[in-house]
């Protein structure tokens, strides 16, 4: 079983990358498998990122998912064929054994951060927690809730800023967080895209900025962040979830490459 201490004190940063959702095999088998050829011939440590269910919509005929076992099973396969750790979220306590099954890593959603018993279920099961920091938190906050996971037996802790409610419908990204939450000793990592998003606009889908993906991942790694967090797919204007604050696979290599050069400057 894969620990913290895996992703601690790296060469360079690692990645958490994949699609927002789990579309279908294919796809998934798809974005791995070139994340993983970018990632092994950089020698980024890499985490395939895919929820198999999302429950956060703001429509009710938003795509929410393709059937968990069938995403679940999805997972596993990328994890098995590829031989990386996958993550994806939980929503609610009983998801957290399901979900443990299949994949390394638990995800906590930023507004469900506070949830004491959705934390108590997933540290409960041994795996990774990442938790996402909420847009309505402080990043000192944040030790209080990573402490309900330790509390729990469980020192495999993440924690991943993803940026702060401004007004109704934008996100901005304080920089200070970062070495704030390293302090508490836990691998932190800048969450790129959803501090991109729009949300709460009146047609009812989220809108992002994309454009900026590469100022906010570079002030993160100039800041000393651990991990990157970046949802990617081939093509984003299709994609079936968040696909508005998306990476485009193919500008995925370049954006690392110019990332790694400034890991080597701070160093």
């Amino acid at each position: 079983m894969i620990t913290i201490n895996d992703f601690k004190q790296n060469e360079n940063f690692f990645l958490m990358a994949g699609p927002c959702a789990i579309e279908s095999e294919e796809s998934a088998m798809h974005i791995a498998e070139r994340i993983v050829e970018i990632t092994s011939k950089l020698n980024i440590p890499y985490i395939f990122k895919g929820s198999y269910r999302k429950a956060n919509r703001s429509r009710i005929d938003s795509f929410t998912g393709i059937g968990d076992e069938k995403a679940l099973i999805i997972l596993r396969k990328v994890k098995e064929s590829f031989n990386v750790p996958v993550v994806t979220d939980i929503h609610e306590t009983a998801e957290a054994s399901m979900a443990a099954e299949y994949v390394d890593i638990l995800q906590i959603p930023a507004f469900l951060c506070r949830q004491t018993d959705l934390l108590l279920a997933a540290a409960k099961t041994g795996k990774i927690v990442n938790i996402k920091k909420g847009q309505f938190l402080s990043p000192e906050a944040m030790k209080f809730t990573a402490q309900k996971v330790v509390d729990a037996g469980n020192e495999n802790v993440m924690l991943t800023e993803r940026g702060t409610t401004f007004g109704y419908g934008d996100l901005v990204v304080d920089y200070r967080g970062i070495p704030t939450m390293q302090q508490f000793g836990f691998p932190v990592i800048m969450d790129v895209t959803h501090s991109l998003q729009q949300p709460n606009q009146t047609s009812g889908v989220t809108g992002g900025l994309p454009a900026l993906i590469s100022t906010i991942s570079q002030a993160a790694v100039a800041v000393g962040v651990d991990g990157l967090f970046i949802e990617t797919h081939p093509n984003p204007e299709i994609a079936k979830s968040d696909g508005s604050n998306m990476l485009k696979l193919d500008l995925l290599e370049d954006l690392l490459v110019r990332l790694l050069k400034i890991r080597q400057a701070i160093k």
